[in-house]
């Protein structure tokens, strides 16, 4: 076997991550500094990793996952896709201090804070206060709640198999993201409709008051 043919094997792939880069990228257009580092948290199979590598060059595109084979196939791309800006993955679970990065320009999350415990998402808040200075973006991406209602019936089914697989997870209250995400200095700048029911979710960081 040489060596395409390895990273051939080790490169997953998601129908949903292939579905929505685009869109997803659209909003990060917008959203994300022409130049800086951004870290991925949750990087999944890689294929996001590369697309907006590749479409936004002017970003070190730094991506992390805590689970090794995740990880496998973010490397594997990376090497297919031989793109300067694109770093090799992190180990990142974000409930494990000290995280292995230091100061980020922005964090982008793609479909985490469900399917994890509540927990994660407030060590998520805790770690991007932590790295990200004033005028930073902390970008969150996937189905929300919105006024304690499911946004659509095919949420509140899928809400249900993720509570069914584990108690801890389910598809959180966009409210509850936002008060946690005040609590580090972010406000909400954008919730963006997405396909398939998703939203995008743009958060800035603020400036420290006086005394803080």
């Amino acid at each position: 076997m040489n060596d395409s043919e390895d990273q051939a094997i080790h490169r997953l792939t998601a129908p949903a991550a292939a579905r929505n880069a685009a869109p997803i990228l659209e909003v990060l257009r917008g959203a994300l500094p022409a130049r800086g580092m951004v870290l991925e948290i949750a990087s999944g199979t890689g294929q996001h990793a590369v697309h907006f590598a590749a479409a936004l060059p002017g970003i070190a595109w730094q991506p992390s996952d805590a689970d090794p084979r995740a990880r496998s196939s973010i490397a594997a791309w990376q090497v297919h896709a031989g793109l300067a800006n694109l770093r090799e993955p992190l180990d990142l679970d974000v409930r494990r201090e000290p995280w292995p990065v230091g100061a980020v320009d922005a964090i982008v999350c793609i479909n985490m804070i469900h399917i994890a415990p509540w927990e994660a998402a407030v060590a998520l808040m805790k770690g991007a206060g932590a790295r990200i200075a004033a005028g930073g973006a902390l970008v969150l991406y996937g189905p929300y709640r919105r006024g304690g209602a499911h946004t659509a019936p095919s949420n509140e089914t899928f809400d249900a198999d993720l509570r069914a697989r584990d108690p801890s997870w389910g598809v959180r209250e966009l409210e509850a993201v936002e008060a946690l995400a005040q609590t580090e200095g972010f406000v909400c700048e954008a919730v963006v409709p997405m396909p398939a029911n998703n939203f995008s979710v743009v958060f800035r960081r603020q400036p420290a008051r006086a005394g803080e």
